[in-house]
């Protein structure tokens, strides 16, 4: 079967200050167009109670940025964030960490108030294109420990999938297999890789990627997954940071492993 070639499948994001002014950046001393290319990190697949399917995509991590800014204005911008998108073709959210939350960076025009730590947009209002780039290669299943465990010895690439059910709508991830523990003394495996989207469905929301955390998740059999989720964590005098802090379990998943780009 098909599976995503996550080192070849990229978000694209074009912004143009003239023809479209952003809506999701804090400092205008850059280039007043620019189109930026991430890598994808994990895909998440929702199948809503009447049977609609949409496909989400985590780009990799990088810091909040003036692009192609001077050498005396610097390239990053302070108080400075990690910075992470997650696009669908219509709709999105966007991942900003500081030193702290409720940091108070304002967005340009400050009308539009302050960066949250998770921005909620629509790919059209938010940038001027925007486009996903998808790769795919073949996927085999691995069926037990011993091939699994031949795979990681021999340097191959793995991702993974899980699949489960919540409040009524179908979650599917996939995503590559980063870090990985493997044991022929005892037949054991365990990945503890990410991040990964989590969906907080049973959460109250209008639009499924309103629930999106990110995630760290490991699993050892094909039935059940846990997942250490980012969530705002109080550090003491009021103070609260984005921590992956909160362990989940999901029981009576379906997780597989693939080997890609067999033939």
């Amino acid at each position: 079967m098909k599976i995503l070639d996550f080192h070849r499948s990229f978000l694209v994001f074009e912004i143009d200050f003239v023809k479209k002014p952003p809506r999701t950046v804090s400092d205008t001393r850059q280039n007043q167009h620019n189109r930026a290319r991430v890598q994808i990190d994990c895909r998440c697949q929702i199948t809503d109670p009447r049977g609609r399917k949409t496909d989400y995509f985590l780009g990799e991590s990088c810091k909040t940025e003036r692009v192609g800014a001077t050498r005396e204005t610097g390239v990053f911008i302070q108080p400075n964030a990690d910075f992470r998108p997650v696009l669908s073709k219509e709709s999105g959210v966007i991942f900003k960490s500081w030193d702290r939350n409720n940091k108070g960076v304002m967005l340009v025009p400050p009308s539009l108030g302050p960066q949250p730590e998770r921005q909620m947009i629509k790919t059209r209002e938010a940038f001027y294109r925007h486009k996903i780039q998808l790769a795919h290669v073949n996927g085999r299943a691995l069926k037990n420990v011993e091939s699994i465990i031949r795979a990681t010895d021999e340097g191959r690439p793995l991702v993974a999938r899980t699949e489960y059910t919540v409040a009524k709508y179908r979650v599917l991830l996939e995503y590559p297999i980063l870090t990985f523990n493997v044991s022929e003394k005892y037949r054991f495996y365990q990945t503890d890789t990410g991040p990964v989207i989590y969906p907080e469905l049973n959460q109250r929301h209008t639009s499924a990627h309103e629930t999106f955390r990110l995630a760290f998740s490991a699993f050892s059999q094909p039935d059940w997954i846990e997942f250490i989720v980012q969530k705002p964590t109080p550090v003491g005098g009021g103070v609260s940071v984005n921590h992956y802090s909160e362990s989940v379990q999901v029981n009576g998943c379906k997780n597989t492993i693939f080997l890609a780009g067999s033939r």
